[in-house]
């Protein structure tokens, strides 16, 4: 009898350790009975601005160049950018595109004119890319295009005036002028967007002022009803919600003008200073912590402005979208400062996870977003120097993320969360995004903040069972792993795989890690 109770005694003690076990282990659970919004394809949008060598000698050579290319642009850097899958380019700015003139684009490129870049460098602009160049590109990456017009320099006539130029269908002078200079059919716009950081490089206005001129001009913006853009409002920025309040209040819509989105710009800076942003690379702990810090408050400035958009837009038919976001470090020494070339690590790649994690969780109003920026400026997918191109961790993020595009998002929480510390600063260790994608699989996207530790998380997807996980895990035993010219893999990612035992899945997480899995 002492036995029998004895043994007893012993599975009950062990059932309880199990369970305490269970309830301290981080769970993710996904709930695979309710999917939520489309996580739209262009939510994973690229941006390509005249600034430094993001697209001279970055990815445009022109046609007579050495290196090889098709149309002047880099064939190396066009098949990477389409391995990547890219659904979305803007052009050509950014705060170049208030002081683009559209015409100074076009015809033979030796007698187009030369201005200078005065938001970029003070360098001479001979305009060798223009319109034209620039459909070329996405056409070769097999992307849509986010053109975005000159509010702070142009005009509305002028704005009109591209925007036939580019649609016209019939035998007007402006769609012949097209013709003419070798383009038949009209060219395809995604998106358009009437300026851009109107509260800052794009004419120092107030919400109430953008709001009448953005009234005024989309009033002669007309296209063929099969060839309308996506009309972008340029919005706030930061903690400023006051834009997305008033543009959602005042813009009318009505006749033939349209009103669809409402822009926003947030970059993470390690110090929050923008004198003094913090080193792309040899950066201390404390850096590392605060770069994640303030990359997660981009979920509590959606939030913040979805909260004021729902107030006026209850049905959401006008879209948040992040068209300028990234990391921004100090340039590398030696370089123009104008340039903002800077180099990608481990780090930035996390800062993408988290982004993308939470995008995916407000996929109802964030459609579109674009990173900043494509080639050799800010947080770049690739780095070249001269015939030279190197793939940064950045664009390893992107390329594990390729599942989600137009994937349909998966309410996600996460219980037992630890918190990664450092001084006085906190933050969540895991970040987790789910969704169903187009091939009918289950992917889940896990991230690691902490830089020291490994963490287990045990995925519950309810009742249904779950055999093995498999996928890819990018990490580094070094926070500020990069890739140089010299070195060009010392950090991509790995094959990745777990079993699971009952039906039950645990994902052990590396120190500073981003794993994405599609779960069998």
């Amino acid at each position: 009898m002492l036995k029998l109770n004895l043994k007893v005694m012993l599975v009950s003690l062990s059932l309880m350790t199990a369970s305490a076990f269970a309830a301290d282990k981080v769970e993710v659970i996904v709930d695979v009975q309710k999917p939520g919004a489309v996580i739209n394809k262009d939510v994973y949008g690229q941006f390509a601005e005249h600034l430094g060598s993001g697209i001279y000698g970055g990815i445009w050579v022109g046609p007579d160049s050495k290196i090889p290319n098709t149309k002047g642009w880099r064939n190396d850097v066009v098949g990477a950018l389409k391995k990547l899958q890219v659904p979305l380019v803007r052009w050509p700015g950014g705060c170049f595109a208030d002081e683009y003139h559209w015409r100074d684009g076009i015809g033979t490129r030796a007698n187009r004119p030369v201005k200078v870049n005065t938001n970029w460098g003070g360098v001479e602009e001979n305009n060798a890319v223009g319109t034209h160049e620039f459909f070329d590109l996405v056409e070769l990456l097999g992307a849509d295009a986010y053109v975005n017009g000159n509010l702070g320099t142009g005009t509305s006539q002028e704005m009109a005036e591209w925007l036939e130029y580019m649609t016209g269908e019939g035998k007007s002078t402006l769609a012949e002028l097209r013709r003419k200079n070798g383009r038949d059919k009209p060219f395809k716009i995604s998106y358009f967007a009437i300026g851009n950081e109107a509260w800052g490089c794009g004419g120092n206005m107030t919400p109430q002022f953008y709001s009448s001129l953005y009234n005024q001009y989309a009033s002669f913006l007309k296209t063929p009803k099969d060839n309308t853009p996506i009309f972008i409002a340029a919005g706030g920025n930061d903690d400023d919600t006051s834009w997305s309040d008033t543009l959602t209040k005042n813009v009318r819509e009505k006749w033939n003008m349209k009103f669809d989105a409402v822009s926003f710009h947030y970059y993470t800076i390690p110090t929050g200073e923008w004198k003094v942003k913090g080193a792309a690379l040899g950066f201390p702990e404390a850096q590392w912590i605060s770069t994640l810090d303030k990359t997660l408050r981009m979920d509590t400035l959606i939030k913040n402005n979805v909260a004021v958009m729902d107030k006026n837009d209850p049905e959401k038919k006008i879209a948040f979208d992040v068209d300028e976001w990234g990391t921004w470090y100090d340039v590398e020494a030696g370089t123009n400062t104008g340039f903002l070339y800077q180099q990608n690590s481990l780090r930035d790649a996390i800062v993408a996870a988290l982004n993308f994690n939470i995008f995916h969780a407000h996929a109802d109003r964030v459609r579109m977003t674009n990173i900043a920026q494509m080639v050799n400026v800010l947080q770049a997918m690739i780095l070249t120097d001269k015939d030279k191109m190197i793939l940064t961790p950045t664009y390893h993020a992107f390329d594990m993320y390729k599942p989600f595009q137009n994937a349909t998002s998966l309410p996600t929480t996460i219980n037992n969360n630890p918190k990664y510390t450092l001084g006085s600063t906190s933050i969540p260790e895991v970040s987790a995004s789910a969704a169903r994608a187009k091939d009918g699989k289950l992917y889940v996207a896990l991230v690691n903040t902490n830089p020291k530790q490994e963490v287990e998380v045990a995925l519950n997807l309810g009742a249904e069972k779950v055999s093995s996980a498999k996928g890819r895990v990018l990490t580094s035993e070094l926070m500020d792993a990069h890739n140089t010219f010299e070195k060009p893999e010392v950090i991509k990612p790995a094959a990745f795989s777990a079993q699971a035992k009952g039906g039950k899945l645990s994902i052990k997480l590396p120190a500073k890690s981003v794993i994405v899995v599609a779960v069998e």
